[in-house]
This record gives C-alpha cells, structure tokens and sequence, in this order.
C-alpha cells in the first residue's frame, strides 16, 4: 500500500488532494492543527508546525509521498529537514507569484524567481514561497516536484475572488430594481485560472508517477471581459455593466486583485506576464483543463448555497458597489 504525508489535508485545496489519493488506495496520514477533521479515510495526526517536536510522530517510519502547501517558509525548511530522508518523494504547492518579473506575456517556468527576503527586509506572499521552494530543492533535488498554480477556483474557494463575478451578476439579475453592474476597464487585462478539483487531481497523479520538476499549473489565458461575458451567461445577467477606469476606481479606494473593497481579477496594465504565463509542462503531463463555462456553473451553484449577499472576503459589497454606481452618475435600474 502507498503510505502518504500531507502537511495539512484538512483545507480547501489540500482536503481534496487527500481525497484523490484515499480514493486510489493509499493510506493517508494528516498532520494538522486539528479543529478541523480529517476527510474520510484518512488519519489525521494533530500537531502545529510553531512548536518543535511536531514531526516526532510521523518521522520514525518511510513515506511515498509528502504534500506539502504551506506558504511558511520556516516550516517548510524545518518539515524537509526532518522528513526529507525519509521521503520518496515530495511535492510541494508554490505560486506563480514566485516569478521576478510579470511584464513578459508567455514565460515559462525557467523565468527568474524572486530573490528570498534578507533578515531585516518584509517578506511578502511570493518571496516567502520562493523561500520555501528553495529549501524544497536544495535539500531533496532530484526527488522534488514543485507546482505553481495561478488563481485556484471553483466551488469552496475561501477567498472569495472568482466566485464575486458569477455571484455579482446572479444577484443583480435577481433585483430588477438594482440591474447594473460596476466592471473595472478590461481592454488588455486577461485571467487564467484552475478549477480546485483539476488542481488536485494533477497533484495526485505527479505523486502517483514520482514526476520531479517545476510545472505552472495555470489555465488557459482568457481575456477579462470575455470571463465577464460567460460569467453573466452562466448567470442569467441580461443588465447593463459599467465600466470604471482606473484613475476613478483608485480615486474611491477600489484595490486591486483581492481583499476587502476590491474588484476581484482586475490587475494593473503592466503585469500582462501574469495571467499569460506558459502551461505547456502542465499539458504535456496530461493535466486537465475543464471549460471555463463548466467551473463556473460549479462556483454559482456553491455561490447561491453560501449566499449570494453575504459578506465577502473579497469584493464590493453590493451596497458600496451601488454607491459607486451614483457617483458615476448611474441611476440603480
């Protein structure tokens, strides 16, 4: 029987890896803070990865395979160093945002990295997974597979950016009375994105073969307003959207990509390099890409479950997007 570690297997991407490989047969070990079960078949070892000895229970025996998704790169370090030896194999989830440079449309994964933060500089969300794959290939090298999604969606995404789109204009669409929609300016702006479920899935299958190399697991590119338009069609949007350039959406504290008061996707005009980037290794090892179309659908149907007016992590609320809407001069029907 294959004997697999995941350092995690309780979250959102890493609980479906664990679920393609009980579902193949493997035994499955969960190391984990607890709060959180582990997915069915699977055995979780609670322990958290800030306190020394947290390995103990899972480093006196050999593993085929070793998950690893953390975003730490002291745990990562210290994960590889004591179970480095005795792991078969190892894969670790990085970013594509470990890339130096988002300026070039198509680059692939031999593109410069980051440079790791020195001791007294911030250390931000890509120079911290750069960090963190260094340690991975350095101390396991030939062993290693290191992937790099872009923008992970689909349903249960816990960050709430893809889903805003589909979620917005079902919600608009079912209000009559408050049918625009605010869109950031799209010309030139672009996404690719992975369905969680094709994600995991390929993560399954390079640990099954022991594939070792970096691959860009990202989708095809699609350019922003043509993910508008299917997301308003798989959404029943019939309204009007209105475009807001970007000088006015800075000037009311619209941000960027993600977060709070954000319009999620929209991108600054000199990162084209990062929605474009190569998914060529990714094709070649057979990893799926389902139609965009169908992940949507998918993140509609767990959008209307969780509550298409919740409150969101990332996103205009449906009230400040209104607001935006007047001061624009836009009437609300």
């Amino acid at each position: 029987m294959t004997d697999v570690l995941v350092l995690g297997g309780t979250g959102w991407l890493s609980g479906r890896i664990v679920d393609r490989w009980t579902a193949g047969g493997a035994s499955v070990t969960c190391l984990a803070r607890g709060g959180r079960p582990a997915p069915y078949g699977a055995r979780l070892v609670v322990g958290d990865r800030d306190e020394s000895g947290v390995y103990d229970a899972v480093a006196s025996r050999d593993w085929d395979e070793v998950v690893d998704i953390s975003s730490n790169p002291v745990h990562v370090a210290s994960a590889v160093q004591a179970l480095g030896e005795r792991a078969k194999h190892w894969t670790y989830i990085s970013t594509v945002s470990v890339y130096a440079a988002n300026d070039e449309p198509g680059a692939d994964e031999s593109a410069d990295l980051l440079v790791p933060a020195g001791p007294d500089e911030d250390e931000d969300y890509g120079r911290a997974k750069a960090r963190a794959e260094a340690s991975v290939r350095s101390s396991l090298g030939f062993r290693a597979a290191v992937v790099r999604p872009g923008l992970i969606v689909g349903p249960g995404d816990p960050t709430d950016r893809f889903g805003y789109w589909v979620s917005r204009f079902a919600l608009a669409a079912a209000d009559a009375d408050s049918a625009n929609v605010l869109v950031p300016d799209a010309e030139g702006r672009g996404a690719h994105v992975i369905d969680v479920d094709d994600l995991a899935d390929f993560v399954h299958a390079i640990g099954r073969e022991r594939w070792t190399g970096a691959a860009n697991t990202v989708g095809d590119p699609v350019e922003l307003d043509a993910l508008f338009s299917e997301a308003q069609a798989v959404a029943g949007y019939t309204g009007t959207t209105v475009t807001a350039a970007d000088d006015l959406l800075e000037a009311h504290d619209v941000a960027y990509w993600s977060g709070p008061r954000s319009l999620p996707l929209w991108l600054p005009r000199d990162m084209p390099g990062f929605w474009t980037r190569s998914n060529a290794v990714y094709r070649l090892l057979g990893g799926r890409l389902r139609p965009l179309g169908e992940t949507l659908r998918r993140t509609l149907d767990d959008e209307r479950e969780r509550g298409l007016d919740r409150d969101r992590r990332a996103g205009l609320s449906r009230a400040d997007e209104l607001d935006l809407l007047s001061d624009l001069g836009v009437p609300n029907s």
